[in-house]
């Protein structure tokens, strides 16, 4: 088999895998890290130490990172925690893009039943929102701009310090960085200025079922959590903590920092020799993506369904994976502008 899908998921490094069994087992640190016993601290201290990693690799405070079960839940709890704080003290704006992973859009969906306000914005044929129009869009009742790091399907990168820039100090930017840990040059969340961002293990060879928010230090008091139940995570998030979830999630991110250099030598040669295959088949590229680990491609006159289902040893995707059971066109190439038909193919 080729496996060309690594944007919907990695395979788990075997040294994370390592990482992980240890806490799993009674010889290692399994017990529940909240509990008062030494077997609990144990488990408590590798919980933080993967909070140390992964904050290290995202550049931020350990303690600004809230645990979660992945980057969905993660934008859940931006996007609605925070609007559902806003709408307590009347109407509440967000701005969000078109081309959103659907835990965006479908959070974003959700807070407009509940009383919010959403603008979609169309980025151009880049993949790119450009901040004029993220400026533009902003009402005196704006409170949260949502817009993706980088695109899961395209590899565009969003310029989120120039959309910081054409924002009020009080309006907060959140950013969906499920894709960015290994696959842009440097991720810093200082650099980026944003408020909020979502981060998920499993594209970066780490476990499926972790992620985790990063939250602004001070902003607590501007969110409401979405479940209850022990004010685990800064009272954001409650539920037992998966310690070998979390160690693998923070071993991975910290290989990501250790093996970066390398690994986008490695990407650089592989996305040149693909290029060179997809031009000689006539394949023309959609958008431009800012990063050598994602290709998007179309092929004139080719069903994708059809391309995909006669190359049985290739794994390639159409699409998002969540979308895997819909037979339309990609919702990030329609909303970028692409015609059905060049999206379909």
């Amino acid at each position: 088999m080729i496996y060309l899908d690594y944007a919907s998921t990695t395979p788990v490094d075997p040294q994370v895998a390592q990482v992980m069994s240890a806490a799993l087992m009674l010889t290692g640190t399994f017990a529940n890290p909240a509990s008062v016993h030494a077997l609990g601290w144990q488990a408590r201290e590798a919980v933080e130490k993967a909070r140390r990693q992964v904050a290290k690799a995202v550049g931020c405070e350990p303690r600004e990172l809230v645990w979660t079960s992945g980057a969905t839940e993660s934008d859940n709890l931006a996007i609605l925690g925070v609007l559902r704080t806003a709408l307590q003290d009347g109407p509440a704006h967000l701005i969000t893009s078109t081309i959103e992973h659907k835990a965006v859009l479908d959070a974003a969906k959700q807070a407009e039943a509940e009383g919010a306000q959403v603008t979609y914005l169309a980025p151009g044929p880049s993949g790119r929102v450009d901040p004029l129009q993220v400026a533009q869009a902003l009402t005196e009742h704006t409170v949260l701009v949502s817009l993706m790091h980088l695109n899961n399907e395209v590899g565009a990168v969003n310029d989120l310090a120039a959309i910081r820039a054409v924002l009020p100090a009080n309006v907060l930017l959140h950013t969906d960085a499920a894709q960015s840990k290994g696959k842009v040059a440097h991720l810093n969340v200082r650099d980026l200025q944003v408020d909020l961002a979502s981060f998920s293990a499993h594209k970066t060879y780490g476990p499926k079922g972790i992620g985790a928010l990063y939250v602004r230090r001070g902003l607590e008091a501007q969110m409401r959590p979405l479940q209850f139940g022990g004010g685990h995570e800064r009272g954001l998030r409650s539920g037992t903590l998966p310690t070998h979830q979390i160690v693998g999630m923070g071993a991975a991110y910290a290989l990501a920092d250790e093996l970066h250099l390398a690994d986008h030598e490695h990407y650089a040669l592989l996305r040149q020799k693909a290029l060179a295959g997809i031009a000689a088949m006539g394949g023309v590229l959609n958008g431009e993506s800012g990063v050598p680990t994602l290709i998007n491609v179309h092929f004139p006159g080719c069903d994708a369904e059809i391309l995909m289902s006669s190359l049985p040893d290739v794994c390639v995707s159409s699409g998002s994976a969540c979308n895997s059971a819909d037979v339309s066109p990609s919702h990030v190439l329609i909303g970028m502008g692409v015609g059905r038909e060049r999206a379909l193919s």
